[in-house]
């Protein structure tokens, strides 16, 4: 196993080596959700896309929660290597492996048993239900693939080892893209078939990714002992990755309550709205990515106390995610076009996704801040920040924008275009004043230990 050592070296340069594959990984990730989207696009009917684009909506909020909460489990890890204690970043693994098995277990019967109930409070075109409603119960039975995933590579990360989780989402990647021609475009399966895709690649993924692990091993002293669950550290997990995980949530409710306000529009609008949120999916990914990359480092530099190693990591983190940002932001402007039409035939959807893409596209500009802001504070500990202002951008700006947005206009996505970046800027703003006190409480007990 490949660790990098985040706390010497060049900044920009080391991060970078640290955030690349985890772009690649969350490249082949959304190549792999987005496939389903793709190929019943191709050979499937409004309906079918729709229910695929509010199924997989609901997943990605799933997946959000699930990725939060192990977002804990890499912070403690990085902490602990950072300031080389083996011994509890061995217990951390131990009691992850014991916590998430079982989370995963209870979410996905929850999931399964209302799923159908889901489908309903979506408010799903009456033609897109059905779909819908497969989608969901398939993959639903499937988070359990998901968890474990995550977990690995929470742990193969939090050691510094970004690279292999990259392999094992590239084979995920390459099943999923197979199996979904294979089921809808010849046997003709419409959204559960691309469900039953994706469920077999995650499985794939996680038990080549558990195999890996179990045969590579650590640097340190670990052994079935250690695989049990401290209550301590399950509460250090659940603090710092719940945060995470609500902040998530936050954001994919809100995606969730613009859909269930863009259903009432008309199963155009529903599809247009699946499409446009799968290419500004594919657009947050290195951003994403990097923000990613910027929570690990800052948390392994804080346990050794490189205070002033932590900021330039931000500022790196920012001005590169930036590079992508704007050239997404400025095509979005020019030929929206020819993004929407990847994912489907339709000229009614692709003209009103294009309507909606070119306002929400500022979003990939703002979002580069404020994504590697958080991560600066998550890898801190502190995670209640990012977790609080998200659920006030949410609630009291981008939901509410977006109904009256739909109200002004309700013939078309443009105007609704204008919700997100409005939210995050809202956002941005609450992220400058805080940095500045959290700066100042760094250089305080800088100055102290000095």
């Amino acid at each position: 196993m490949k660790e990098l050592d985040l706390t010497k070296g060049s900044v920009p340069k080391v991060l970078l080596q640290f955030a690349l594959p985890f772009l690649l990984a969350n490249l082949l990730q959304a190549l792999y959700g987005g496939a389903d989207l793709f190929v019943v696009g191709q050979y499937d009917d409004a309906a079918s896309v729709a229910g695929v684009a509010i199924g997989s909506q609901v997943m990605q909020t799933i997946t959000g929660i699930i990725l939060g909460l192990t977002t804990g489990t890499t912070i403690l890890i990085a902490i602990a290597t950072g300031g080389r204690n083996d011994r509890e970043a061995a217990s951390t693994i131990g009691t992850s492996v014991c916590f998430f098995a079982a989370t995963g277990v209870i979410l996905a019967a929850i999931m399964v048993a209302l799923h159908s109930r889901i489908a309903e409070l979506m408010h799903t075109p009456a033609e897109a239900m059905a779909d819908t409603r497969h989608y969901i119960l398939i993959c639903s039975a499937g988070i359990p693939f998901i968890m474990g995933y995550n977990v690995v590579c929470g742990v193969l990360r939090g050691l510094g080892d970004s690279r292999s989780p990259l392999y094992f989402v590239g084979i995920a990647c390459a099943i999923n893209i197979a199996f979904d021609f294979l089921l809808v475009g010849a046997f003709g399966m419409r959204a559960a078939g691309a469900a039953i895709a994706t469920v077999f690649s995650q499985g794939v993924s996680f038990i080549t990714a558990l195999v890996f692990l179990h045969k590579r091993g650590f640097h340190f002293e670990f052994s079935r002992r250690d695989i049990r669950l401290d209550r301590r550290l399950s509460g250090r997990i659940v603090k710092l990755g719940a945060p995470i995980a609500l902040q998530d949530a936050l954001v994919n409710v809100s995606f969730l309550l613009i859909t269930v306000i863009v259903n009432q529009m008309g199963v155009v609008a529903s599809a247009s709205l699946g499409v446009v949120e799968k290419i500004v999916g594919f657009a947050m990914l290195p951003p994403t990515a990097m923000a990613s990359a910027v929570a690990t480092m800052t948390a392994l530099n804080y346990g050794a106390g490189e205070t002033g190693r932590m900021m330039r990591c931000l500022k790196a983190g920012i001005a590169m995610a930036l590079v992508f940002g704007v050239a997404v932001c400025a095509y979005s402007q020019v030929a929206p076009e020819t993004l929407t039409a990847i994912f489907t035939t339709d000229s009614a959807v692709i003209s009103m996704g294009a309507d909606y893409l070119r306002g929400y596209s500022l979003d990939c500009i703002l979002v580069c801040f404020v994504f590697c802001i958080n991560s600066h504070f998550s890898g801190q500990g502190n995670s209640w920040f990012p977790m609080l202002h998200s659920m006030a951008a949410t609630f009291v700006v981008r939901i509410p924008l977006s109904y009256l947005f739909s109200r002004i206009d309700p013939s078309s996505l443009h105007l609704m275009g204008f919700a997100p970046p409005i939210s995050t800027l809202f956002s941005l703003l609450i992220c400058a004043l805080y940095l500045r006190h959290n700066n100042r409480k760094l250089r305080g007990k800088t100055n102290l230990a000095s």
